[in-house]
């Protein structure tokens, strides 16, 4: 059979009249329609008239042939049209190139026109584009391709689409699918907020209720009362499971939810004896059977359950290496309050929340020579090192805090306590509030209302309190700069999130009123903090910032981006910050920018080191800087080897604090690493070692260096950096405290927001009690893999050492000769002497045979058995499981790590329990008494005649 080499043959019988031959024609240019579509583009205009004949029976033939002629002309918009128009002719399940780029053509027109249509509800779907949308789905359910489905249903806003295809597939896989494409995909925050109501209601339906999941859907959409709901019905169940989970969804929502939600809730659930005993009279109480219950989930909620659980954990796994803090103070001037300040930081994150202040009692010699704000931030450090200590602040701080009628102390350490009692109850608080707003109003003093400011500010975090934000207006009003400065942020702060129109219009219109640079500056941070999450609401207030033509307003501007799109990887958020870090005049607003990248990304964060590559080597040191901080804070303890490739050239910069900047972010992303993890580790902590004892190096490098050393190794070495949840949620205190941190380039008592953003590293598994059971688990992986960095060791005194008498031949024969003529038998001394030498060498022998064995390496397991309150760290987490036999097994299912309840499989069994040891207000008491003499022994006295 000769090959066709032309279809002019078959075209010519277009122009035939009888409608037969035209729709052979039409039938055989299908076919032939890939290899002669050159020809035939020169008579597509015939197949089009055929095409637009109503009379013609073959009309949607016409359409196909002439949508596959525009294809392959690259006209795909007329490939779309006419394919429209082909109707079920346009097979979706063909796996040709041409059907597949129809399809592409075909959803991304349907894309556009949903969105149009839900947007201003301008435009109609035509019916035949969605036919093969419609099509397309059931192609991809009917070939298991679920996930593709709903990526387009999700795109295209079809949230009925969505709920079919779950019902069809895997539930579980599926949803958990969902919600992590609408947390990073989903740009627009009403629609997202669509599918977290639709999710809610698919968790709920399942044959076991995914409560956990639903908890943190309801979080997401601010929905206390739901979540409140939600515990009362599983308590109600009043089964030893239902309530693990009731437990276990408080102490999730605690460590997710901000301060007003979780109140919110508390206020919505039944009342209890216990929490409201001073509002009603015990009598009068409900007898709920279930009191006990939520008497529990209330304290879980208050944060006090948390806050004691990782105070402990804390407390007892402390691995500081106090030597490395020693030798870098022994190298560095005390005097120099940038130095001691440094210092005061790095000892505050390695005892973040150990409660251990031995560094500061060893060395109160050095101590004392911190002056004015070296010694606000020196007491300030107290709250970071007793942070959760909350029944305990008051106590702890008192030598410190000002006293009524008590005049003489300084006020820096007066000052610097109220922040630091802010510190100990950040996020939480409670009574701590009113303490602090008594001493902003009964002090003039600059400094002792800025130390109120910030600790109202890091206490009162997302309370939304009318009364603490008047008090914190009214110093802001009194046009002080140093007291300005922390008012205006600690107005943010409190109103954290809330989008509050009123208030942000006060701190708008005073920052354009004021001259004060510092006090712009904590109002335009304040402002970021308003809008946190608030992606699209915070547009308005974005595009007035940005355009403002105070460099300091713009600065508040990009931070206002960075705190509204935290964490959703916005196209237009990323365009716009890319933008303003190549265009904008002023060198801190491009800097910011560049930082603010690493908010956006941190979903991202293999993204960030090839954004910000070109960035890293700019000509300007100030953008170079952000870059620095932005690979820093998406990578936080990630290990990430693209991020520190490109930040170890910088740690050479000619800029003094383009290295500080690198060597900072280095520590964030080498937290909890050691060698093991990464091979970096022991050249960054030289390298640490080395710029702090260099004589030569600049001040600014050298506060990054100890700064550097404090947060490798924060916490007792026990605390990552995780500006996200275990759950992938946001952690806002963790954004919230690094946002702040990053203002310490112009004040560095801000530094010790950083302390926010640490978060343990620990499995704790309680009982339905709320008591720490003893329990074993595995880490199946070698124990070395996820060890604590060894310690420094000391420098070694050489001793030099008794060097053995060399003795002759000839002394030992006539040793020899002597005790023969004391004991008369010659061969009975060589016997003697040839015994003790073989014995020391057997000896000598033995020794070596010892020290071999010790050297030699001995073979590691695979797998590690690790206690209740371990250390486990997050890239460990994967590893962990529980054997079949384990008594105990957490109520949650997957990868688990935090707090977590056990379901007991032997509860007729007796359980031993894991004793607290961190200090508590009962222990301080009972320490304080037993440190007291005893009183006499009753005596009688009697004069003696």
């Amino acid at each position: 059979m000769v090959a066709l080499t032309s279809a002019s043959g078959v075209i010519a019988l277009l122009d035939e009249d009888q409608v037969e031959l035209k729709t052979y024609a039409l039938q055989k240019l299908n076919t032939l329609v890939n290899d002669f579509w050159a020809e035939i583009s020169d008579s597509v205009g015939k197949i089009e008239i055929l095409y637009e004949d109503s009379e013609f029976s073959e009309r949607e033939l016409a359409a196909l042939v002439a949508s596959k002629v525009y294809y392959h002309l690259g006209e795909l918009d007329d490939a779309l049209t006419f394919a429209l128009g082909a109707g079920n002719l346009v097979d979706v399940s063909q796996k040709s190139e041409y059907i597949e780029t129809i399809i592409s053509q075909c959803i991304d027109k349907y894309i556009a026109l949903r969105s149009r249509a839900q947007d201003d509800q301008s435009e109609d779907v035509d019916p035949r584009l969605q036919s093969i949308v419609e099509r397309m789905f059931q192609r991809c359910i009917d070939d298991g391709e679920y996930k593709q489905a709903i990526g387009i249903a999700l795109e295209s806003k079809r949230l009925d689409v969505v709920e079919d295809v779950i019902s069809k597939g895997n539930p579980h896989e599926l949803l958990s699918f969902v919600i992590e494409v609408s947390m990073t995909l989903v740009q627009n925050l009403q629609f997202r907020n669509e599918v977290l109501r639709l999710l809610v209601k698919l968790y709920q339906n399942l044959d076991e209720p995914d409560y956990v999941s639903v908890s943190q859907c309801l979080v997401h959409l601010n929905d206390p009362a739901a979540c409140s709901n939600m515990l009362e019905t599983l308590v109600a169940k009043n089964t030893d499971e239902s309530l693990l989970m009731a437990f276990q969804i408080a102490f999730d929502l605690e460590d997710s939810a901000t301060q007003d939600f979780l109140l919110k809730v508390i206020q919505d659930l039944p009342a209890t004896k216990k929490t409201e005993a001073n509002e009603m009279d015990t009598d009068d109480a409900p007898t709920d059977p279930n009191n006990d219950s939520f008497s529990k989930i209330k304290t879980i909620l208050s944060g006090e359950e948390t806050i004691k659980l990782y105070l402990e954990f804390l407390y007892r796994k402390n691995h500081t290496d106090l030597l490395i803090l020693k030798n870098t103070k022994n190298a560095l001037e005390s005097r120099n309050s940038v130095y001691h300040s440094a210092v005061t930081f790095a000892n505050a994150f390695m005892h973040a929340g150990t409660t251990s202040d031995e560094f500061l009692r060893q060395n109160l010699d050095w101590l004392q020579r911190a002056t004015n704000w070296s010694k606000f931030s020196a007491t300030a450090a107290l709250g970071v090192i007793h942070k959760g200590q909350l029944s305990q602040s008051m106590g702890l701080l008192a030598p410190y805090l000002p006293q009524e009628g008590v005049s003489g102390h300084s006020s820096y350490s007066e000052g610097g306590s109220l922040f630091a009692l802010g510190l100990i109850n950040a996020n939480h608080g409670g009574d701590v509030l009113d303490y602090l707003r008594k001493a902003l109003r009964d002090t003039q003093s600059e400094v002792l209302q800025h130390g109120a400011c910030l600790g109202l500010g890091v206490a009162g975090m997302a309370t939304d309190n009318e009364e603490v934000f008047e008090d914190l207006k009214n110093v802001l009003f009194s046009d002080n700069a140093v007291a300005g400065e922390a008012a205006g942020l600690a107005m943010g702060l409190v109103m954290l999130g809330t989008a509050n129109a009123s208030a942000i219009d006060e701190m708008f219109r005073y920052a354009h009123e004021t001259q004060h640079e510092k006090i712009i500056r904590g109002l335009a941070i304040g402002m970021s903090m308003i809008m946190y999450g608030k992606e699209e609401q915070a547009d308005t207030l974005i595009q007035e910032l940005v355009n403002d033509k105070d460099p300091v307003l713009r600065y508040g501007g990009i931070y206002t981006v960075a705190m509204a799109y935290c964490a959703t990887g916005n196209n237009k958020a990323i365009r716009r910050l890319l933008h303003v870090a190549v265009s904008d005049v002023n060198d801190d607003v491009r800097r910011a920018a560049v930082t603010a990248l690493g908010f956006i990304l941190l979903r991202n964060p293999d993204q960030v080191p090839r954004i910000v590559q070109l960035l890293s080597e700019s000509y300007n040191p100030h953008v170079r800087y952000g870059a620095t901080l932005a690979l820093g804070i998406s990578c936080a303890g990630t290990g990430s080897m693209d991020a520190i490739e490109l930040l170890e050239p910088m740690t050479r910069d000619p800029v003094d604090f383009v290295r500080q900047g690198a060597l900072i972010s280095l520590a964030m992303i080498l937290i909890q690493q050691n060698d093991a993890t990464n091979s970096k580790v022991s050249t960054v902590r030289k390298l640490y070692e080395k710029i702090i004892s260099d004589k030569h190096e600049d001040s600014m490098a050298k506060f990054g260096a100890v700064l550097s050393q404090g947060i490798i190794d924060a916490g007792g070495r026990n605390v990552t950096i995780s500006l996200l949840s275990r759950t992938g949620h946001t952690n806002m205190p963790a954004i919230v405290g690094m946002a702040v941190f990053t203002q310490f380039w112009y004040w560095y008592p801000l530094t010790h927001f950083l302390s926010l953003a640490f978060t343990p590293t620990a499995i704790i598994g309680l009982n339905k009690d709320i008591k720490i059971p003893q329990f074993e688990f595995l880490s199946n992986a070698k124990p070395s893999l996820f060890a604590y960095p060894p310690a420094i060791k000391p420098p070694t005194t050489t001793v030099v050492e008794k060097v053995a008498t060399a003795v002759l031949s000839t002394t030992a024969k006539t040793k020899a000769r002597a005790k023969k003529n004391e004991k008369g038998d010659l061969m009975d001394v060589d016997k003697e002497v040839q015994a003790s030498t073989s014995a020391e060498a057997a000896k000598s022998d033995e020794k070596k045979e010892a020290e071999e064995k010790k050297t030699k390496k001995k073979k590691e397991e695979n797998f590690e058995v690790l206690e209740n309150m371990a250390r486990v760290v997050p890239s460990q987490l994967k590893h962990v499981a529980f054997k079949p036999d384990s008594r105990y097994v957490p109520i949650k299912k997957g990868t688990v790590g935090g707090i977590l309840l056990m379901v007991d499989k032997h509860p007729d069994q007796p359980e031993e329990f894991i004793d607290p040891s961190a200090p508590t207000a009962e222990s301080s008491a009972a320490n304080g008494a037993q440190d007291e003499a005893p009183p006499f022994e009753p005596f009688e006295y009697t004069f003696d005649d």
